[in-house]
Order: C-alpha cells, then structure tokens, then sequence
C-alpha cells in the first residue's frame, strides 16, 4: 500500500511535467491540460455580466491558474511519495518528535520545503533513494520556476506582434487606399506585408496558442476587428492591373486562408470559408463581425 501512494504521487508529477513540455516545448500538440484549463476561463469569461472586463483577465488569469496548477501537482504528488514513508524513513531535529509528525500536512510540508529550495533541515530524509529523490524534486521546483519565466517572455512578443499587425490594418483603414494608389508598387508592397505580417501571426497561434485567449482592449490593436479588412484589401487587389499587386494580392489571400485554418482548426470549430471564420473569430473577442 506504501509504494502504491508514492506511485501515485509520482504519476502525478509526471502528468504535471508532461502538461508543462508540451505547453513550452511541444506546443503545437493537441490535447495539453493547461490549453483546456485556459479554454474553460475564457468560455467562463464569455458569460459572466461584465463580459468586457473578465475578457481581459481572461488570459493573465488563466496563465496563473495554470501555474499554480503545475506547481500543485508537483508538491502534492511529491507529498505522497513522502507521506507513506514518515517517520520511520526521515531524520527530526532536537526538539520534533517523530511519532507526532507522519502525517499528510507534514509530507506537504517537506515538499513545499524541497521545492522552494528552502533546505531548512529540520525534517530531512535518510533512507537512500529519498535522498536522492528529494533533491530531484528541488531542481524541478527550479526548471518550474524557469518554464514559468520563459512562457510569460515567450506569450508577450506573440501578442506585440499580433497587436502590431492590427493596428497598420486600423491604420490602412483609417487611410483606405484608392484604386489608383492599391494598383501601384507601392500598394503590392503593402499587401506582401501584410501577408508577411498574418503569416508570422500565424505561426505564433501555432505556437503559442494561448496567446489567442488574451482579450484586446483597444479596438484599433484587435486583429479580430480589423481581419475583415484584410480580406478585404486583398478581393481588392486580386483585381488590379499590375502584376505585382495580384501577386502580393494572392500571397495576402493565400496567408488569410491559412490563419482562418488555424482559428477554425484549433479555438473556433465552426467549418465554412475564411471569412465566416473571421466573423466567429470577431464574435468571440466581442468585436462586430462586419
């Protein structure tokens, strides 16, 4: 029955360091825990009356949870490795009665104080494969701390450039080109940029998907409600005369396409063209569809 609970413990850290490689390092899997956990806060957030203001906790809220999540699972799961093996297998200083201290509040204890690295002492493990194991959950406390760092440096410049593609589309609409201006080089060089721009967008949705459940607040850095206008300008170019613009034009179609796949593949669900996609895309984050 003791090896039983500290298999158990040990699955649990596993499932946790599992969820956290596949979030950080294997992203573009399907399935991660912490992918479905930020799903449930988002769709939570689409519900609750003051939809516009749990819409932008939504994301930061759900890396939180997620975190403490991970962190939970690995202080847990190592506490019932330790539990069933108090007293009997750990050293008490002068003072700490073992018989009194063999419970689960104190197997928490231990690993909340082996996974801050706190090292105090006082209840310290002696049978060998403890010792070993022990210091295993210290480094993992730290490779938690690091993954924690990385992701939050990782999802941000996602979102920068997210924010960046929106805005020129605010911009471009604000100052919508003419026919004459859009069939020219310079119109071609707008629309290969924006191309360049949704396909990078593109890959950060893959990559760090999400990214996608964080709310903007400003309408004119919300992809969700300028995409329409991208569509746009591209059915718009497909038309010119010059063959650099319906080039460009194509490429911009070509890039739409492949970021309403993923939208609808991996967060939407909702089948139909691109644009159908990028309407359901603008509903979600409570913009008009157009």
């Amino acid at each position: 029955m003791k090896w039983l609970v500290s298999l158990l413990g040990a699955g649990l850290v596993m499932a946790a360091l599992r969820d956290v490689f596949h979030t950080l390092w294997h992203p573009t899997r399907h399935g991660a825990l912490s992918r479905h956990v930020m799903a449930a806060l988002w769709k939570l957030s689409q519900r609750l009356p003051f939809r516009k203001r749990a819409a932008g906790l939504a994301g930061p809220l759900a890396m939180v949870t997620v975190v403490a999540m991970w962190a939970g699972a690995v202080v847990v799961g190592w506490a019932l490795i330790y539990w069933p093996h108090l007293p009997e297998s750990f050293s008490f200083a002068t003072g700490l009665e073992p018989d009194e201290h063999h419970g689960p509040v104190d197997a928490l204890y231990i690993s909340l104080v082996t996974v801050a690295t706190l090292g105090l002492g006082d209840i310290a493990p002696t049978e060998p494969w403890l010792r070993i194991v022990a210091p295993l959950e210290a480094l993992v406390g730290f490779a938690l701390l690091t993954a924690t760092v990385s992701w939050v440096l990782e999802i941000y410049p996602a979102l920068g450039r997210r924010r960046a593609v929106a805005l020129r589309l605010s911009q471009l609409q604000r100052n919508d080109p003419g026919p004459p201006q859009l069939d020219s080089s310079l119109g071609a060089r707008i629309l290969d940029g924006l191309a360049e721009r949704l396909a990078a967008v593109s890959v950060d949705l893959l990559q760090y998907a999400e990214s996608y459940y964080f709310h903007e607040g400003y309408d004119r850095t919300s992809l969700a409600a300028s995409i329409l206008y991208a569509d746009e300008l591209a059915e718009r170019g497909r038309s010119a005369r010059n063959p650099e613009v319906r080039l460009a034009a194509a490429l911009l179609t070509t890039a739409l396409a492949d970021l309403a796949a993923v939208l609808d593949e991996r967060f939407l669900h909702c089948g139909g063209t691109p644009r159908d996609t990028f309407r359901a895309y603008a509903t979600d984050h409570g913009r008009n569809g157009g």
